[in-house]
């Protein structure tokens, strides 16, 4: 299900955004900033402070999680089923460790998030479509500009 350009995404990317819905349908989108892989298909993601998300894939366990790199404007949507991942778990401190080992354990974990991806998309800004010719260099020329990067922040 990954295929090494995701997992190069996910690897470069600083935060996701995981979408999930009530068991009334209602949406609930939040930013994550510890997420990682493990194996071909299941996203862990670090549930630090997200009780509307926790609830939610108690409720509803199907999620889509997104990441872009906001300079290139490229990324993946992800759907899949998830499961939450509680500190009894026998799983809990093998999964907790691939989070710190690439993050910090200066914030206390909570539970784990571990979607299971059964989908995975593309990301592309308008742009790509729009003028097919662009490069990624000039993606990202432009992107700075757009948001007012100096030389010194890329």
């Amino acid at each position: 299900m990954f295929t090494e350009e995701v997992i190069r995404s996910i690897k470069k990317s600083v935060l996701c955004w995981l979408a999930s819905a009530d068991a009334d349908g209602f949406p609930n989108v939040s930013p994550k900033e510890m997420f990682t892989y493990e194996g071909d298909d299941l996203l862990l993601i670090a549930n630090i402070a997200s009780p509307n998300s926790v609830n939610n894939i108690l409720q509803n366990n199907k999620v889509c999680v997104s990441f872009v790199d906001i300079l290139l404007q490229k990324g993946f949507k992800l759907k899949g089923l998830a499961r939450v991942i509680p500190k009894e778990d026998v799983d809990f401190k093998y999964k907790a460790a691939l989070l710190t080992g690439l993050f910090s354990d200066v914030f206390p974990i909570q539970s784990i998030i571990e979607v299971t991806v059964t989908k995975t998309e593309r990301i592309l800004a308008p742009r790509y479509f729009l003028f097919p010719e662009t490069t990624e260099a000039e993606q990202i020329e432009s992107a700075k500009r757009t948001y007012g990067f100096t030389a010194e922040e890329s």
